[in-house]
């Protein structure tokens, strides 16, 4: 029976589901975590009785046909780029982007990774970096008597020297864009990579066209949607105990099959 089949693809299906949604749920903390949305694609047909054709001499033509589908599969699994909400931590080295744009990252490697968090520290030469210390691009050092350090919305980082009175611009931050964000890969603590799907990046100075600002002193928080994530689970439950029962339901008609006699 086909429906065992079937039924067991929706299982599967379903069970990629719950875990897209699960790892949503345990990133509802995570900084500049954008949520993902697994997306299902119906299988191939069986075609019976194809549409279109003739049924007599006199050229009647069959108004629908019989397709028997079987069943599902998964076609993507995407992130979801809507702005997460800005919270303040009044420190100075915490950096949110309001509007589109990535920090990029230079990776041990020499590649450059991209991030929307922006929760940035000192290296022990006074360097930006991630928590993981990896160097924030183009590469800024703050000079050993800095008492205090201001970027502004259009990323221009200026260091107060001690003894002096005017601030110092000791850098610019830039931001990156890609023609499909949805294509770049995920590598974990926060960082994505780019991919042929994602496009070249175009870099530019935040505040300028197709650019968001700075706000420092402020953290992008996760989007995820606690309550739509809830009853997302919820929804994928119970298609997943549907797809059970009738698995159930082929396996009761194929025992009253094999009993008679």
């Amino acid at each position: 029976m086909r429906s065992l089949n079937i039924a067991a693809t929706g299982m599967l299906a379903q069970q990629l589901n719950v875990e897209v949604i699960s790892n949503n749920i345990a990133n509802l903390n995570t900084t500049g975590f954008k949520r993902q949305r697994a997306e299902f694609q119906d299988l191939l047909y069986d075609t019976e009785r194809r549409v279109g054709v003739t049924s007599s001499d006199t050229g009647n033509i069959v108004p629908v046909g019989v397709q028997i589908g079987s069943g599902v599969k998964a076609a993507a699994v995407y992130s979801m780029w809507d702005q997460g909400n800005l919270i303040s931590t009044n420190n100075s080295l915490d950096l949110a982007i309001q509007g589109q744009g990535l920090f990029q990252i230079q990776m041990p490697d020499g590649t450059t990774a991209y991030t929307r968090a922006g929760s940035f520290q000192l290296s022990p030469t006074g360097e930006i970096v991630t928590a993981d210390g990896y160097v924030v691009e183009p590469g800024i050092t703050l000079p050993t008597n800095t008492t205090a350090v201001t970027v502004n919305a259009n990323g221009q980082v200026l260091a107060q020297i001690a003894g002096q009175q005017t601030p110092q611009t000791v850098g610019q931050v830039q931001l990156a864009n890609f023609p499909n964000q949805a294509g770049l890969q995920a590598l974990g603590g926060n960082l994505l990579s780019e991919t042929p799907a994602s496009g070249t990046p175009v870099v530019g100075n935040p505040g300028t066209t197709a650019f968001g600002t700075i706000q420092q002193g402020y953290l992008e928080t996760s989007n995820v949607n606690i309550v739509t994530e809830i009853t997302n689970l919820i929804t994928a439950q119970r298609a997943y105990e549907m797809n059970s029962k009738v698995i159930q339901t082929s396996d009761d008609m194929e025992s009253t099959l094999s009993q008679i006699r």
